[in-house]
């Protein structure tokens, strides 16, 4: 389930693993830019794994997990993981919280995008216009991020809609066109 919610989402190099054995496995091929593990396995814990992960290289790891007891979550957080979401969940939960981990863990060393009438600010969420800081709403940081993240490459108005309104972006066409009109009117 996590595995779809995370491809809905656009995240596209995912691998899983079932066991302490097999993730370290996975995480010795792959380069991983985010874990997210569950505390029971059925060959050790998720503390354990974290643990080794982080003695090769330190990237963040969240935990998703049915142990929502306090203990388990100072624990987590004791042990250095970015976050911590108990089962059941919601996905738009789950999406959100990867992303803002990913902004925090990997930050762009200029945040500040230059264009050629302003500049974008995504670290504060605001356009710079001859001197004036414009706010960006959720939904306008949302376009503008997924347009950034994606230059030079096509980006489907159904992309655009469903990172922006999530699971089901069909219908939201007309309000995506008046989004993109304001996002203009900002930067031009």
């Amino acid at each position: 389930m996590v595995v779809s919610i995370l491809k809905e989402d656009g995240y596209e190099n995912i691998a899983t693993a079932k066991s302490v054995k097999e993730a370290l496995k996975v995480a010795s091929k792959i380069n991983p830019e985010l874990a997210i593990l569950d505390i029971m396995l059925p060959d050790g814990d998720g503390f354990s794994l974290m643990k080794q992960f982080k003695k090769t290289k330190d990237y963040p790891i969240l935990f998703l997990t049915a142990r929502g007891e306090d203990e388990n979550k100072f624990k987590g957080f004791g042990l250095g993981a970015d976050d911590y979401i108990v089962k059941p969940f919601l996905p738009k939960e789950l999406t959100l919280r990867i992303s803002a981990i990913l902004r925090r863990s990997y930050k762009n060393e200029n945040p500040l995008v230059k264009l050629h009438a302003s500049e974008i600010d995504f670290d504060r969420a605001e356009v710079i216009k001859n001197g004036e800081y414009i706010g960006l709403t959720a939904k306008e940081y949302n376009l503008l991020s997924v347009l950034y993240l994606n230059a030079g490459k096509i980006v489907t108005i159904d992309a655009l809609c469903e990172a922006v309104w999530g699971d089901n972006p069909f219908g939201y066409e007309n309000s995506l066109m008046a989004h993109i009109r304001r996002i203009r009117e900002k930067i031009v």
